[in-house]
């Protein structure tokens, strides 16, 4: 309902800005089917809202003159929520979106009333998000730049992208249709060339990326959101089984959001459950705690970490 409540404001801005507009150059601009403008001028006329239409080549659609948008005005909580939303903007883009979403916060701090500055300053001052991101965003940026605008002029991007194991790299074609934050991992959804449908792929795993000139059209039948509420659910998940010593159950007490669930034994020792897209991500987060904690399962789990650490200390041998 969100999105169709913005573009109903958006189409109001531009029947606004602009009279006369035909209804598919609308739909075009709004990036939804004729059929769906039809059914928004519907709902503008059950709210009261003036449309009419001039026939002719030279007609359109247009609202009646003198119509204007109500004043922009915000109750204290809307105040704090415009606030929170362009701060979360800025942890999870970056450097991207950084300048504009101080931009569009400093324009809207200069319409409210002094009641409402002072509730934002007080939600900077307690209401805070930070860190939500796993990795550095910064070595990412260049590549979601490129990403961005693939995705927003709808041009095919070339990429080396690597899988699970090196092995597994391979050169993929791919027309970008959207960027989803999850969980503290970026994807890139797209129709893959390579494998002839839809897929989701990890922007960290993105070795090279080459925009290219040519264009694509989305597919008019493809909701993105329809499609996440399904693909994720479908990536293979690893959920591994770890076991803490008792000397260290405070780690696992004092880090509850890493972990699936937790059971403390009579010894003292804490059993966890976590999930990864991988087992190399699940191996460096084991490793991290070092002798406190050990594998019960998966086996595959077990065996990489033994790798790892033997490796290591080999490596430290020499």
């Amino acid at each position: 309902m969100t999105n169709v409540a913005t573009r109903l404001l958006t189409l109001i801005t531009l029947l606004q800005n602009q009279p006369n507009q035909k209804a598919n150059e609308l739909a075009d601009k709004l990036g939804v089917s004729l059929r769906t403008v039809h059914r928004y001028f519907a709902m503008l006329d059950e709210m009261g809202i003036p449309v009419y239409a001039e026939r002719g080549p030279y007609g359109g659609f247009s609202l009646v003159r003198g119509y204007k948008l109500p004043p922009l005005t915000f109750s204290l909580e809307e105040a704090v929520a415009v606030y929170l939303g362009t701060d979360l903007i800025r942890e999870t883009w970056g450097t991207l979106y950084q300048d504009a979403a101080r931009s569009a916060l400093a324009k809207v701090e200069n319409i409210l009333p002094d009641e409402q500055r002072a509730e934002i300053q007080w939600a900077r001052r307690s209401l805070i998000s930070t860190n939500l991101y796993r990795a550095e965003l910064a070595s990412l940026s260049p590549v979601m730049e490129k990403l961005r605008q693939a995705t927003r002029e709808r041009v095919q991007i070339s990429m080396q992208y690597q899988g699970l194991v090196k092995e597994n790299q391979q050169r993929r074609k791919v027309d970008p249709y959207a960027l989803v934050f999850r969980s503290g991992w970026w994807y890139l959804v797209g129709h893959c060339h390579l494998r002839k449908a839809i897929r989701t792929f990890r922007v960290d795993r993105i070795q090279t990326l080459k925009v290219l000139t040519s264009a694509f059209e989305y597919p008019i039948d493809f909701d993105v959101q329809v499609y996440l509420q399904t693909e994720f659910k479908n990536q293979p998940i690893i959920r591994a089984h770890l076991r803490f010593v008792p000397e260290a159950a405070f780690m696992v007490k004092s880090n509850l959001s890493m972990w699936e669930s937790t059971h403390e034994n009579k010894d003292g020792s804490m059993d966890v459950t976590l999930t990864a897209p991988d087992l190399p991500w699940l191996a460096s987060m084991t490793l991290s705690f070092a002798n406190w904690v050990t594998v019960q399962e998966p086996p595959e789990l077990k065996s990489l970490v033994q790798e790892w650490a033997q490796a290591t200390l080999e490596r430290y041998k020499s």
